[in-house]
């Protein structure tokens, strides 16, 4: 048997359902089925990445190596390129409707960013682009079936889009595979109980939380979710999970009406 705390309460659980815990944590309404690991996207392959950081430090003016800057409301992203991809090495903090601030604290949102429901992420009123247009709580939505507009921009800024599963898998191999990708994105500092991580590639994942399609928020210092494009169902969608207990990384989907961080990947 094994013991798991979570800030106090104290479950026992059968190790064979470890990972519906894990998981499971990490939203209050709805049911997570993990996913299907016959694919690749849970890969344990020890393929290297190149992890070569644009720059480091504060990224607070345009013209640092490192930064990006979203021209639409003037903010600054670190950047970071892992394997054949760059990302954000920061959350997303920008404002739009249906996004929110942990507990409505400003100050949550200048360390971790805003939570976005689905639907935001994906921009589903279409102001930025027209791939997730429609896309939101209750509607079917097969952005693959759109054949050359596969790539959703969403809420991210333009030359960046929301990264689908498997944007999230490849990822995943690049660190060394879904088993361990858990402690080499997670932050050095922040997370609960002793779980931080190496931040071996300057992902720097904090753990932010979420809020739940009901209101409330909960996790911040034990669990980071990251929405992805693909969706499971019409009221569904998949995520990345990383969890302060756990070594690995979680591909799994929830309810489209939680508010989840968003990491941008460049087009």
């Amino acid at each position: 048997m094994l013991r798991v705390s979570l800030r106090g309460n104290i479950v026992t659980v059968a190790i064979s359902c470890l990972l519906f815990v894990l998981v499971a944590c990490g939203d209050d309404d709805s049911d997570f089925a993990a996913r299907p690991s016959d694919g690749s996207s849970l890969s344990s392959s020890s393929a290297k990445s190149s992890g070569s950081v644009y720059g480091s430090g504060p990224c607070k003016v345009e013209t640092d190596e490192n930064c990006f800057k979203d021209d639409r409301d003037g903010q600054t992203y670190k950047t970071v390129k892992i394997g054949d991809q760059v990302w954000m090495a920061e959350n997303l903090n920008f404002e739009t409707d249906k996004s929110f601030c942990y507990n409505d604290s400003v100050e949550y949102c200048e360390k971790f960013g805003r939570l976005y429901t689905w639907a935001a992420a994906m921009d589903s009123v279409g102001t930025w682009s027209a791939n997730g247009k429609g896309c939101g709580e209750g509607v079917t939505c097969n952005v693959a079936s759109m054949g050359s507009a596969t790539l959703v921009r969403g809420v991210c800024p333009e030359g960046w889009h929301l990264p689908d599963t498997t944007e999230w898998s490849t990822l995943f191999t690049a660190v060394g595979g879904s088993s361990v990708a858990g402690t080499k994105l997670k932050s050095t500092s922040g997370w609960y109980n002793s779980g931080n991580g190496t931040d071996a590639f300057s992902f720097s994942a904090l753990p932010a939380g979420n809020r739940n399609s009901n209101g409330n928020y909960s996790h911040e210092g034990d669990n980071a979710f990251f929405w992805s494009s693909t969706e499971f169902n019409s009221n569904r969608a998949y995520h990345m999970n990383l969890y302060y207990g756990y070594d690995g990384a979680l591909l799994d989907y929830s309810n489209e009406g939680n508010g989840y961080s968003v990491r941008c990947l460049q087009d």
